[in-house]
């Protein structure tokens, strides 16, 4: 998240929040008025409109990969992405590039999901529970042994940590600006 940290004497523009590997929240911020003190009291403030961008797109990614499975087949999967405020970029593992017809398949199947304004829903539970209900993680992670499974109808489950939409009917037109192998 990106937003503003406020009060009677300062103004801080936060550009950037992460978590350690702690658990702990650290705002990479500039001083743009004023001074803070230890014990002050604060507002803080998220940019909204950015939020929910990001939230559209990677809801967007997920509907993706789904869609991505059932057109190219369940060998397909999440290699890498980049989600952000404009776009969304989404690296997946398949033998060939995608044809003109695939690419519409795909882009169709995902609008269809997004039209019937499928629920989206995050519930926190045990990753092995998560794994026999069948719900989809990347190869590699490391989870922990309580996981945020995110469900968007019957379309997708996975295990993950980002931000979405509560319906996929929120994130608006879908279109494949682009393919392109590394």
């Amino acid at each position: 998240d990106t937003g503003v940290i406020t009060n009677d004497s300062c103004t801080i523009r936060v550009l950037d929040t992460t978590k350690n590997a702690a658990g702990v929240f650290i705002h990479k911020a500039v001083v743009e008025e004023g001074f803070l003190r230890e014990g002050d009291t604060v507002e803080a403030v998220v940019d909204v409109e950015r939020r929910r961008a990001i939230m559209r797109n990677h809801t967007a990614a997920h509907l993706l990969q789904a869609a991505l499975r059932q057109v190219l087949g369940t060998h397909v999967q999440q290699a890498g992405q980049l989600v952000n405020p404009q776009r969304m970029r989404f690296d997946f593992t398949h033998f060939s590039a995608l044809t003109q017809e695939e690419l519409a398949a795909v882009e169709d199947q995902v609008n269809a999901w997004i039209l019937a304004a499928l629920p989206v829903t995050v519930q926190e539970m045990p990753i092995e529970e998560a794994r026999s209900q069948g719900a989809m993680a990347l190869f590699g992670e490391k989870y922990g042994d309580l996981v945020r499974v995110v469900r968007m109808g019957t379309v997708s489950m996975e295990l993950c940590g980002g931000t979405h939409v509560d319906n996929t009917g929120k994130l608006g037109l879908f279109h494949i600006l682009s393919e392109s192998s590394v």
